[in-house]
């Protein structure tokens, strides 16, 4: 079975915009305002996306911002530890929601 995501929709993502241009217009101008050099550099900013991008398990934005984290000065051992770190997060607010299980176990068991 061929995979539901394609590579070369990546190159497609602005036919996302073609029934709201205006919309697509603003995400543009707001994105780029985002990954313009600030308080954190280029590259900073690059692997905190990537790092997300797995989180969110989007393979369109982890190919992008693996690109953009080395074409920024990453090497892979820091996108792979900034990887870490987004799975490890992940994984801590998975745990983080047995509260709410514990919570409905106390009221079931009252």
């Amino acid at each position: 079975m061929a995979g539901y995501y394609h590579q070369e929709d990546l190159a497609r993502f602005g036919d996302v915009g073609k029934n709201a241009p205006e919309l697509w217009q603003k995400f543009n101008e707001w994105y780029g305002a985002v990954f313009a050099e600030g308080a954190l550099s280029a590259r900073e900013k690059s692997l905190i996306a990537l790092a997300v991008a797995h989180a969110l398990q989007c393979p369109y934005c982890i190919d992008a911002y693996t690109t953009a984290s080395l074409e920024s000065g990453s090497n892979p051992d820091q996108m792979t530890e900034a990887v870490h770190v987004a799975a490890a997060i992940r994984g801590g607010a998975a745990l983080a929601h047995a509260l709410q299980m514990r919570n409905a176990v106390d009221k079931v068991s009252m």
